[in-house]
């Protein structure tokens, strides 16, 4: 297989199924940590107005999906590509990263969350996914 090729379809790859580990462990969260009473975690709309109800328990599962899809994502994406294993990994952490930002200004969350979030989900699991692949 060509290797731009390779490349684009490992990008490809790491984003879909990074978006699906995301996705998944989203959709579990609320069986695990239940919402706050009274919380409507259906809706964007239900959430902001509602996410002064969240304890730091409610963050754990958002976290742990930001950084669990950011790292599987990577891992495949470096493990996959062709050439430039650790630069395709840390494209999939620019990219959630900036999935991460735009959901600090689509869904205002507590400052302490959003800093932990945003300096510790992404680049960092990039770059552990681009090490993990280990080329």
């Amino acid at each position: 297989m060509h290797p731009i090729l390779r490349n684009i379809l490992a990008v490809i790859a790491g984003i879909f199924i990074g978006s699906l580990v995301n996705m998944g462990i989203i959709m579990i969260s609320g069986s695990i940590i239940p919402p706050p009473n009274g919380a409507d975690v259906t809706t964007m709309e239900g959430l902001k107005a509602t996410m002064h109800l969240f304890e730091p328990k409610h963050f754990i599962f958002p976290f742990l999906a930001h950084a669990l899809g950011t790292l599987v994502g990577a891992l495949l994406a470096a493990r996959f590509a062709a050439n430039n294993h650790m630069r395709f990994a840390l494209a999939i952490g620019v990219f959630f990263l900036i999935g991460g930002i735009t959901s600090v200004y689509m869904l205002p969350s507590p400052l302490w969350y959003t800093v932990v979030d945003l300096v510790g989900a992404y680049l960092p699991m990039g770059y552990l996914g681009g090490k993990l692949a280990g080329k």
